[in-house]
């Protein structure tokens, strides 16, 4: 089985000279399509496609939050490559994002917890019913 290699970068991605090109209707676009080129780059994706660039959700969010006309100028982001693929997400989540993915966490070990309760009285049960035979 091949292993999977991964490589973790942080960086400042500058978006100002990229989306000053643009004009104002387009400029949240174009800083979406500036940080994929950058990663692009920087990344070594050396076929050059700009699919193989995922951004999650609350760097998309920051990007779009003052409207489409005025994007952040940079954008400090955590990129993680697996084999091909580059996840690109904001290096210092918002509040919201932390204790979403907390929730998400709580409702994982809940559901994990019902499952092995639920394995430990099927155990259970197979040993009644195997002491109920031998008798």
């Amino acid at each position: 089985m091949a292993e999977t290699k991964t490589t973790e970068r942080i960086y400042i991605i500058p978006l100002r000279k990229e989306w000053e090109k643009a004009p104002r209707i387009k400029r949240a676009k174009k800083a979406n399509r500036a940080i994929k080129e950058f990663l692009v780059k920087h990344m070594k994706i050396y076929d050059r496609d700009l699919k193989k660039i995922k951004i999650e959700r609350w760097l998309n969010m920051h990007i779009w939050e003052r409207g489409i006309k005025k994007p952040p100028s940079k954008v400090k982001v955590k990129a993680v490559k697996e084999n091909d693929i580059v996840r690109v997400e904001l290096a210092e989540l918002p509040k919201k994002a932390i204790r979403e993915q907390e929730k998400k966490k709580k409702e994982e070990d809940k559901k994990k917890s019902k499952k092995e309760k639920a394995k430990e009285e099927k155990e259970k049960a197979k040993e009644k019913q195997a002491e109920t035979q031998e008798e």
